[in-house]
């Protein structure tokens, strides 16, 4: 019977691998295959690296950890900890020894008190009422206690405590300035354009004009206005003031030295009113009212 090209379903297919001797010189029966034959396939070959340092030891990356680093799972060695808790340790003793030298010893402590701007009241007298103990630590001192003591002078307006480092605390006084005095009818005071009765005196002061009003305080609207107007007045016109009366605050009255009398109105426009009154005051005459400078009279 003649032979097919057919397979029966029972025959195996055959693969033929080539020799490593065929590869080189050649199959000389490679093209002739039978028709239950397929060409030999040809496995690729895989080329030889050459020996020497792979890429993970030339980038310099191994698996070792460093020394003195984080171990492989990329957690901090027990050196690394144990160098951080001691420089914390060392940093929280440090900080808070300066601060036990500080607050609690006398090594920054208070070694002179200066008085700055005191006129009026001696500096002794104030570093008295001020009351800060020698070689109590600077941040220990209470400045606005210390300022609320001095403030209870009544010749003083105002007062700002401050450290001078490294010993010293400094007191800036700021005194009151009088503008008038008033006369209770028993006894004389001065009064500070804030209208602030602070001071007792035995006679009038040369230069500074009678207050004539129902009552003098720093709470009475016709005061402030006065004692605004006089604070604001020109040297050489405030000279001339004898007395300063208001019964209103828009109604203000300056009497001067030679009788003539300035009817100022309210405590606005201060300088310009001034500037109108010393022309006006050129001219003969006893009222010259400057309460609407755009249109003031002599009469």
């Amino acid at each position: 019977m003649a032979t097919t090209g057919r397979r029966s379903p029972g025959q195996r297919r055959r693969r033929t691998v080539p020799s490593r001797d065929a590869g080189e010189h050649g199959n000389a029966n490679a093209g002739d295959t039978g028709p239950d034959e397929e060409p030999a396939r040809t496995e690729p070959t895989t080329r030889a690296r050459p020996a020497g340092p792979s890429r993970r030891s030339r980038s310099g990356k191994s698996g070792r950890p460093r020394s003195g680093g984080s171990n492989s799972g990329g957690r901090p060695s027990r050196q690394l900890v144990r160098q951080r808790r001691q420089v914390l340790a060392l940093s929280v003793l440090t900080v808070l020894t300066i601060g036990y030298l500080l607050y609690f010893t006398e090594l920054v402590g208070v070694r002179s008190v200066e008085v700055v701007g005191a006129n009026e009241v001696p500096a002794d007298r104030i570093r008295e009422l001020a009351a800060v103990p020698a070689g109590q630590p600077m941040l220990r001192v209470d400045t606005d206690e210390v300022a609320m003591r001095v403030s209870s002078l009544p010749t003083v307006a105002s007062v700002e405590v401050s450290r001078s480092w490294p010993s010293t605390i400094e007191i800036a006084v700021t005194e009151r300035r009088p503008i008038g005095f008033y006369d209770t009818g028993r006894k004389l005071y001065l009064v500070d354009r804030g209208g602030f009765v602070y001071k007792e005196i035995g006679e009038p002061v040369q230069g500074l004009p009678k207050l004539e009003l129902s009552k003098v305080g720093p709470h009475d609207a016709a005061t402030r206005s006065v004692a605004s107007v006089l604070a604001d007045l020109p040297p050489q016109l405030r000279e001339q003031v004898r007395f300063a009366r208001a019964e209103t605050p828009g109604s203000i009255e300056l009497a001067l030295a030679d009788g003539r009398i300035v009817r100022w109105g309210d405590a606005e426009q201060t300088g310009r009113k001034a500037k109108v009154l010393a022309v006006l005051l050129t001219r003969a005459g006893e009222v010259y009212d400057v309460s609407s400078p755009e249109l003031p009279t002599v009469s």
